[in-house]
C-alpha cells in the first residue's frame, strides 16, 4: 500500500523541561554530611577531605559536556552540524478550519491537519506537498523559533504534488533561512541521506538512511499522473513528514519527502521523495505565473489495464476533441459505427521515435517536449501504421 506521508490529525505533544536533582535527593553539604563524632576531634582533616571531594566534583562537572563531545565520532559530529545548519529552514504547516463553539457560539480556529515545509527564499515562499494543504480553509506556518504566521497559496502543481505558499504580514523576512538547493541528477544508491520534518507532530525531528533506489515511479495522489525519477530511501518517513526536505550529506536539498509504502500506515523502511530537479522546475513556474503549464495532446485514453486486456500495446485514444491539438491534427478517437459496433480509435505507439507502450511512457516523452512544439506521432489506425504531425498545446490553468 502506497501512502502519502500525510498530515497529523489531533496530535498534541508537549515537552517540559525537567530539573535533575542530585541522585541522593539533597544538596551535598561537606560540613553537615560529615559525621559529628569525627568532625570535632578531626575538624580540619574532615574539612580538607570533604573540600577535596567537593573540589573534584566542581572541576569535573563542567567538563561533562566537553568530554561527551570528545566521544562523538566524526560522522556523528557531521550529522549534528548538518541538523543545526538546516533545521532553521524547516517549518511546520497547519491546516486550520473555522468552527463555532457549541456553548459560547464563538468562532474558533481548529487544526485539521499538519505537515512540513521548507523556506525557499527570503521573500517568504514556502514549498511543501500539495496533498498537505489540499482543501485548506486557512494555513498557518510555524517557524523554528515558534512564531506563527498566516500563509496564502501562491499556486500548486497537482501532477507533481508540489505547492508553494507565501508567508503574509511578516516583518524581517531577511531573517529567514532558505534551504540550500542541490541536484538530483547524479544521486547514487547507497548515498547517505537525512530527513527533517514533523512526524506525528514532533517538530524538527531528524532521521537518516541511504538512497535505496533511484528512478522509481509513483502516482500523484491528486491527479493520478505518474511522477518519474522518484527517490527511494530507508530514512524513516512518517505521517507529518510530508513536504519536509531530504538532504544529502552536504546539507543540500535533493528531494521532498512525499510518500511511504506501508501496510500499516507507519514507516516500513520504504519512503519516497520527489527529486529536487522536478521541484525546482515546478516552483519556478508557480512563483512566476501562479501555475504550472505543460505540453498536452488534448486526448483522453484508455487505462493501461483495459488496453492490455484488449491486447493493445500502446495508448488507445478514446477521444480527441475537434479543437484540441490531437483533434486538429486528425487523430481519431474510439467511436461506434452505424450498427452500434465499437470502432477502436488510433493507438499511439511512438512519439518522436520513442516507443510508447503504457501511459507513463507517454508522459515521459511529453515532459521532454515544449508547448507549441511540433511532434511526430506514430499511430496504429486499423491495420495500418501512420505518422501524424501534432503541434502541442498547453495544459489548462
Amino acid at each position: 500500500m502506497l501512502l502519502l506521508a500525510r498530515d497529523v490529525n489531533s496530535v498534541c505533544v508537549s515537552v517540559s523541561n525537567r530539573q535533575h536533582t542530585h541522585p541522593w535527593g539533597h544538596n551535598l553539604n561537606p560540613w553537615r554530611d560529615c559525621p559529628r563524632s569525627a568532625a570535632r576531634p578531626h575538624h580540619h582533616t574532615w574539612a580538607a577531605a570533604c573540600a577535596i571531594l567537593l573540589g573534584n566534583a566542581l572541576l569535573t562537572t563542567p567538563l561533562d559536556a566537553a568530554w561527551a563531545r570528545t566521544r562523538l565520532t566524526a560522522d556523528e559530529k557531521n550529522t549534528i552540524e548538518l541538523f543545526r545548519e538546516n533545521t532553521p529552514s524547516v517549518v511546520y504547516i497547519t491546516n486550520l478550519a473555522a468552527r463555532r463553539d457549541a456553548f459560547t457560539l464563538d468562532m474558533l480556529e481548529t487544526p485539521q491537519g499538519a505537515g512540513s515545509g521548507m523556506v525557499w527564499d527570503v521573500q517568504g515562499h514556502i514549498v511543501t506537498n500539495y496533498h498537505v494543504i489540499k482543501g485548506a480553509a486557512e494555513l498557518q506556518v510555524t517557524l523554528p523559533g515558534g512564531e506563527d504566521y498566516a500563509a496564502k497559496v501562491v499556486g500548486v502543481d497537482e501532477d507533481k504534488d508540489v505547492a508553494v505558499l507565501q508567508i503574509e504580514r511578516m516583518e524581517g523576512k531577511e531573517k529567514l533561512h532558505p534551504v540550500q538547493l542541490g541536484t538530483s541528477s547524479d544521486l547514487l544508491v547507497g548515498q547517505r541521506v537525512y530527513a527533517i520534518g514533523n512526524p506525528f507532530g514532533l517538530d524538527h525531528s531528524l532521521t537518516s538512511g541511504v538512497i535505496s533506489g533511484t528512478g522509481r515511479e509513483i502516482q500523484s495522489g491528486i491527479s493520478g499522473r505518474p511522477i518519474q525519477n522518484v527517490i527511494q530511501t530507508d530514512a524513516a518517513i512518517n505521517p507529518g513528514n510530508s513536504g519536509g526536505p531530504l538532504l544529502d550529506s552536504g546539507g543540500n536539498l535533493i528531494g521532498i519527502n512525499t510518500a511511504i509504502y506501508s501496510p500499516s500506515g507507519a514507516n516500513s523502511g520504504v519512503g519516497f521523495a520527489i527529486p529536487v530537479d522536478i521541484v525546482r522546475s515546478s516552483v519556478a513556474q508557480i512563483i512566476k505565473f501562479g501555475k504550472v503549464v505543460r505540453p498536452i495532446l488534448g486526448i483522453s485514453f484508455a487505462p493501461d489495464q483495459a488496453s492490455e486486456q484488449l491486447g493493445v500495446s500502446g495508448i488507445m485514444v478514446l477521444d480527441a476533441k475537434a479543437n484540441s491539438p490531437a483533434g486538429l491534427a486528425g487523430i481519431h478517437g474510439t467511436s461506434r459505427d452505424d450498427f452500434g459496433r465499437l470502432v477502436l480509435g488510433d493507438v499511439i505507439t511512438a512519439l518522436n521515435g520513442q516507443r510508447i507502450k503504457v501511459s507513463s511512457d507517454l508522459y515521459k516523452a511529453l515532459d521532454k517536449c515544449g508547448i507549441g512544439e511540433e511532434i511526430d506521432l506514430e499511430v496504429l489506425r486499423g491495420n495500418s501504421k501512420q505518422h501524424v504531425k501534432v503541434v502541442l498545446g498547453s495544459s489548462s490553468p
